[in-house]
Formats: structure tokens, C-alpha cells, sequence
């Protein structure tokens, strides 16, 4: 496990979040599989130089979204759920999703604009969408 994070004060997202969004990363490439131990609260506030506080809180928001678990005494692990990096997959592309929409919606597009823009996207690459990854909760 590499444990390393890169922490930007220049980056518009606060550290805690920063945090989070690498730990996701990591699970969801798959580099830190299901029961994976992280680095304890105070091992990660030292070596990236953030505050215990900073680093629970990514933790905290990491338990709520499922993608650790933490027992008093035993420290937080990736949690066991063998759907999880592509869970998380899903989740992202539908933030992406809501990104684009938001865009689009600034830009005044209609419903048909967007979907020519999608197909043409699609098309332009047509290797890049496989159908082979399952939406959350079927079985592939």
C-alpha cells in the first residue's frame, strides 16, 4: 500500500476532501482492495502534514460513504464489499453527469443539443464506452 498523498494549499478543495477523493481513487483503481488497513488518523496527519482533526474528518466522510470502515481500537480498513470500485465508478459518473448537465444548462442547451453533443463524443471514440462495466446492483 502506497500511502502517500499529494496535498495542494492551492487546490480550491479543502485538505480533508482532498483526502478523500484520493483514498476513493485508490479503491476505486483497485490499489487498495477490500480489507486493505489504512494509515491510523495520526500516522497520515504526520506525514502530510495536515491536522488530526483535518484527517478524521475525511475519514468520517469516507465511513459515511461506505468506502471504509473503522472499529475503536483496530483503526479503519477498506471496506468489504467486493462491488465497491465499481460503486464508486457509478458514483463519479453520475457527478460527472450532474457537471455536464450544469454546463450544458449555463450554456442554454436543449435536451436534443446535449444528446447530439454525447453521440458525437461517443462516436469520435467509439472504443470508449463497452457496456462491460454492470450499473450498481445487477448481476453481471
Amino acid at each position: 500500500m502506497d500511502p502517500r498523498f499529494f496535498l495542494s494549499a492551492s487546490d480550491p478543495r479543502p485538505m480533508y476532501q482532498q483526502i478523500v477523493d484520493q483514498v476513493t481513487a485508490k479503491v476505486m483503481a483497485g490499489d487498495w482492495p477490500a480489507g486493505q488497513a489504512l494509515p491510523s488518523i495520526r500516522e497520515l496527519a504526520a506525514a502530510s502534514g495536515t491536522s488530526v482533526i483535518t484527517v478524521r474528518r475525511a475519514y468520517e466522510e469516507l465511513e459515511r460513504a461506505g468506502v471504509i470502515s473503522t472499529r475503536q481500537g483496530k483503526g479503519s480498513v477498506v471496506a468489504e464489499r467486493s462491488d465497491l470500485p465499481v460503486a464508486l465508478m457509478h458514483e463519479e459518473l453520475r457527478r460527472q453527469l450532474d457537471a455536464l448537465l450544469a454546463c450544458a444548462a449555463r450554456l442554454g442547451l436543449t435536451r436534443e443539443q446535449v444528446l447530439a453533443r454525447v453521440a458525437q463524443a461517443l462516436d469520435s471514440d467509439p472504443g470508449s464506452v463497452s457496456g462491460s462495466v454492470p450499473p450498481p446492483g445487477s448481476k453481471p
